[in-house]
């Protein structure tokens, strides 16, 4: 059978977000320099949904990951390590012919020419997922679903695979979606795929320079423009920041820590505090207090945009790896709380924050207290907060607070 059942919902709900998507044992080299030139590698892991899903469970969240590994000791590797940050991994399948994908990297900014990676994941166990062989009732048991692009690259039945899970039914959580475009997996294929699962979610994640190569499109208004289904819209614009897109039904609750009041409904208007609800029209978590109360998922008016622009902070990075990921998470985490969208934004920037500044994808965030404080600065004090090594473990949100 393909495919969900027709009116498929889940009775009660105790996941908060259902992740899915390949992971990958990564090879971290021991020093700078080309991998021909590196003598040894760490082993760890990486995958943009498995990272997303272990900063979630390491919030505090109930995360579970959905995969496919091969039955291998690679396999074995990617299933305990991700469990042991709290990830609910009993609904990964094991293939028995396909192999656990693994990778090579350099120690360079991904950005970067001199960036190097090494992919062995071409027939893995993860491109055989499909509509056919994924558990639906699993993917559906979080209040949220965080799907990838990466995932839509890895064969002709992962694109099906999204396109079901991005799919409008009933019963469907609200799909988060990061564009996630990886140039190197598209080589041969089209893109532009991408902005039609974008278009189909409810909450999505862009980078400028994704939506440029991908689409050609520039700029975050024309983005917004091209992609004005989903209900929150999270555009990053790197060392400038983000700015966050949203419609609703009504306004997202009150925070003791926004900064600001919000905004009235049909508002527009750049300044942080205002938020509109993280769930979309096509979102079954109603009534969700924590997700901000989205509005039946039978109701389709939107009204107009509110636009808040959340400037990035000022970083000694490590490793400009896994960011992304962290930030998606950062985001996540504050809408299930149900902040406003310059909290969630701002909690986004802690969590990248936390990763860039440590050798790996993966790190301990900082207490939910210390990340808090921090996010309820004024923006004279946001502003000048710089976070170096080490920052997760302090004590005292003032101890961070410096001028650059």
């Amino acid at each position: 059978m393909s495919g969900p059942a027709a009116g498929t919902a889940v009775a009660a709900t105790t996941t908060d977000v259902v992740c899915l998507g390949e992971s990958m044992v990564t090879f971290l080299p021991s020093q700078p320099g080309r991998l021909a030139d590196v003598p040894s590698f760490g082993r760890g892991i990486g995958g943009a949904e498995s990272n997303v899903a272990c900063a979630l469970a390491a919030a505090g969240h109930r995360a579970a990951w959905v995969g496919r590994v091969g039955a291998d000791g690679f396999g074995d590797h990617l299933v305990e390590t991700i469990a042991s940050y709290g990830v609910d991994t009993s609904a990964v399948r094991r293939d028995p012919f396909r192999p656990t994908g693994i990778y090579f990297r350099t120690a360079t900014d991904r950005g970067t020419d001199t960036h190097e990676v090494a992919y062995y994941r071409a027939g893995s166990a993860a491109s055989a997922m499909s509509p056919a062989n994924v558990p639906y009732e699993e993917l559906f048991a979080g209040r949220i679903l965080h799907l990838s692009g990466i995932t839509a690259a890895l064969s002709d039945d992962c694109l099906a695979l999204l396109r079901e899970l991005t799919a409008a039914r009933p019963g469907r959580p609200l799909v988060s979606f990061d564009v996630n475009h990886r140039p190197h997996l598209w080589r041969g294929g089209d893109a532009s795929v991408l902005l039609e699962l974008a278009r189909r979610a409810d909450l999505v994640f862009v980078g400028e320079d994704e939506a440029e190569e991908a689409w050609g499109i520039v700029g975050a208004e024309a983005i917004r423009a091209a992609v004005p289904e989903p209900s929150v819209l999270v555009v990053k614009r790197g060392s400038a920041g983000a700015t966050v897109f949203a419609s609703g039904l009504r306004p997202g609750p009150r925070s003791s820590n926004a900064g600001g009041a919000e905004n009235a409904p049909g508002a527009r208007s750049t300044e942080g505090g205002g938020a509109e609800d993280a769930a979309g029209p096509r979102s079954s978590i109603a009534g969700g207090a924590e997700c901000g109360g989205a509005e039946d998922a039978a109701a389709d008016a939107t009204g107009p945009d509110t636009v808040t622009h959340v400037p990035a902070l000022h970083v000694d990075v490590v490793a400009a790896v896994g960011a992304g990921d962290a930030f998606a998470a950062g985001f996540l985490s504050a809408t299930l709380r149900g902040l406003p969208v310059r909290d969630r934004a701002r909690h986004g920037h802690l969590m990248a924050a936390a990763v860039l500044t440590v050798p790996g994808d993966l790190t301990e965030p900082p207490a939910r207290d210390h990340a808090d404080r921090l996010v309820a600065l004024g923006d004279d004090a946001w502003g000048t907060l710089r976070l170096g090594p080490g920052w997760t473990a302090a004590d005292r949100a003032s101890e961070e607070v410096r001028t650059p």
